[in-house]
């Protein structure tokens, strides 16, 4: 017997930890070799190769539960069956991962960008977006505030809903329609050009209006002539840089090619 080892030998050996391993012997998937005279596990190389089947079949996602099923009856036909559900759901999980990192490296660039502009009136050239409508409200309806039960009746439409631009578009016949950016060539376009633009942290929606207002007034005393929709564009996900303030970007098409003063 002295070629076995101790369960803290073998935990050591496969670098898991003396708990997973008493973990898997009360699944009834690792019993030790035996028990020495003095309580001890004590494991030998079936054991060794036994473990590092359960640590393969849990890297490849299998639940401890179905493990003993695997090991006892899997033919090598379901064996490469469970390898090409890993590799899928590896893939799956590598493009989430890139879609965080892309939306991480958007949430670090806004911003870097707002930080630098809030607050301050500029003209900007902005390349032409595609939207698709989500919700469409009256005026004075957007003006009781959108309520969460609305939200949730309509949120799955449109996915990971506060981690996108949503896009407020007023316009002239007092209705106002949320979108949220589309890559389906039917979606409405907001047109390449400069546009007029402004970015502010708001802790109330009342406070939109007299930043609307202030932004007209800013248009009309730099002869600015705006075209299209009025866009807000509501960042929810940099709220995590300002306590209880959602930061808003109001922009308009500039008709004329001329640039406002900073």
């Amino acid at each position: 017997m002295k070629d076995h080892i101790t369960i803290s030998e073998l935990a050591r050996l496969m670098n898991v930890s003396h708990h997973q391993i008493r973990y898997f012997e009360e699944k009834g998937i690792l019993p030790p070799a035996y028990i020495d005279n003095n309580g001890y596990r004590m494991y030998g190389m079936e054991q060794v190769y036994r473990l590092s089947h359960i640590l393969l079949l849990r890297k490849l996602g299998e639940p401890v539960p179905s493990i003993k099923n695997c090991m006892d009856n899997y033919k090598a036909e379901q064996y490469e069956r469970l390898l090409e559900r890993a590799v899928d759901n590896i893939d799956a999980e590598m493009r989430r991962l890139e879609e965080t990192k892309r939306f991480i490296a958007k949430v670090i660039s806004e911003h870097n960008s707002s930080r630098q502009q809030m607050d301050r009136f500029s003209v900007k050239q902005k390349q032409a977006v595609t939207l698709m409508e989500w919700l469409r409200f009256e005026v004075h309806e957007y003006a009781e505030g959108i309520s969460a039960k609305r939200l949730a009746e309509r949120g799955q439409e449109v996915g990971n809903l506060f981690e996108q631009d949503i896009h407020y578009l007023f316009d002239e016949s007092n209705v106002l329609t949320l979108c949220v950016e589309s890559a389906e060539p039917d979606a409405m376009t907001l047109p390449s050009g400069k546009y007029l633009t402004i970015q502010k942290p708001v802790q109330a929606e009342d406070e939109l209006d007299a930043i609307i207002a202030r932004f007209y007034t800013y248009a009309t005393q730099h002869s600015l002539s705006l075209s299209g929709p009025l866009v807000l564009i509501e960042r929810s996900y940099l709220s995590m840089f300002h306590k209880n303030e959602l930061v808003y970007e109001l922009q308009a098409l500039i008709r004329q090619d001329t640039e406002a003063g900073h």
